[in-house]
């Protein structure tokens, strides 16, 4: 399933191919979130144009709206929405947790109410993984509790046990369903464990080693991205990485700002996602090679050049800066598009300027390069 194909000499980054039932995925990876089957304000013909190999969306969401008999009747996520590549499905638990005042914990799952219509469900990991094996996703992810952060020890460390626990459920819940359930809408479904721990390291180390024994098809980095400085989430990420196996894709979940990407690559991470693309292009904020830049801001009014000179996306190769600040004033739904191609675009660029620097040998120069340039010519192209 997962290819190693070069490790860089200077880092721990790596260089590889996932083979997935729905295509091949080239790593270092970005995953456009696609939260309620649809990435935002971009259609799936667009995303496909600027190279997309994999999307992600979002079990505990798609559970509650529009629910599982509609992907019954037809026949699963990819058809759905009319994806044809590859789709990996968070487990719930994130979302779950994040509604501290609307759920309650036991051994066995959640039970929590819905934050549509205040509608009781429950969700564990056999929930979890019957409500995945449904979508058809080709990646699915085994339910696990994320601990806020900060966090005390005492309450981390009942988590990470609980996530192990789980962990173990999950899997041989996914093992049941393939040995009793041949009709699925995807039959080949890889399923990941996640590394949960805080800031932890000892905690993380006991959780990694854990799901490892399990031999699970992949691996994710959770409990990052809650809140937590910057330094404490790489600090997360090193201290769960050394634990992993080589031969298993390494996936960090909902991370990062760019020059976090490439940090992470660095430290041994195969693919991410992460909603901040299309999140800030609703909010005019354009990413470049140097920065961000805003496009409310005054000096844009008859600014003359695209977005970010050199880049090949459609809203790059066709407006200005001029005009789709002015959408934005005029509040045209455009500009959201506009801005979304452009930010996706360029995540995936930098994704493909990765690959091609670790194939090329060239990566600890692209990493240095990227990381002066990028955050010390903030709003300046």
């Amino acid at each position: 399933m997962f290819q190693l194909l070069k490790t860089d000499p200077g880092s721990r980054a790596r260089r590889g191919r996932l083979t997935t039932s729905h295509g091949t995925i080239e790593t270092p990876q970005y995953m456009p979130v696609g939260t309620q089957a649809s990435v935002k304000a971009v259609a799936p013909r667009d995303l496909d144009a600027m190279g997309t190999e994999i999307i992600l969306a979002n079990t505990y969401h798609l559970f509650l709206r529009p629910g599982m008999d509609v992907f019954k009747q037809f026949g699963g996520l990819h058809k759905f929405m009319n994806w044809h590549k590859p789709i990996l499905t968070d487990s719930g638990g994130f979302q779950v947790f994040s509604l501290a005042k609307l759920r309650s914990i036991t051994d066995l799952g959640v039970e929590f109410r819905s934050h549509l219509d205040g509608s009781k469900f429950f969700l564990g990991p056999k929930e979890s993984i019957a409500i995945q094996h449904g979508l058809g996703s080709d990646i699915i992810m085994a339910f696990d509790e994320c601990p806020p952060w900060p966090c005390e020890e005492a309450t981390v460390a009942a988590a990470v046990k609980r996530t192990i626990t789980w962990a173990r459920t999950s899997l041989d819940h996914h093992r049941h369903l393939i040995a009793t359930h041949e009709e699925r809408p995807t039959l080949e479904q890889a399923l990941f464990g996640i590394v949960q721990g805080s800031g932890y390291p000892h905690l993380r180390e006991e959780c990694a080693c854990a799901l490892v024994n399990m031999d699970f098809d992949g691996y994710a980095i959770g409990g990052v991205s809650v809140g937590e400085p910057e330094e404490e989430m790489y600090k997360a990420i090193d201290s769960t990485v050394p634990h992993l196996p080589t031969g298993k894709v390494r996936y960090a979940m909902g991370l990062g700002q760019p020059h976090q990407l490439v940090e992470l690559v660095a430290r041994g991470v195969d693919i991410f996602d992460c909603v901040l693309p299309t999140r800030v292009a609703r909010h005019a904020t354009v990413y470049t090679r140097t920065g961000t830049l805003n496009l409310r801001g005054a000096q844009y009014r008859l600014d003359g050049a695209p977005l970010e000179p050199g880049c090949g996306c459609y809203a790059c190769q066709n407006f200005t800066r001029a005009y789709i600040r002015h959408l934005f004033k005029a509040g045209e739904i455009l500009a959201l598009v506009l801005v979304s191609l452009h930010n996706l675009h360029f995540y995936l660029e930098l994704m493909r300027d990765i690959r091609n620097a670790l194939d090329s040998d060239s990566f600890g120069a692209f990493r240095e390069k990227f990381i002066r340039t990028y955050q010390t010519t903030k709003e300046k192209v």
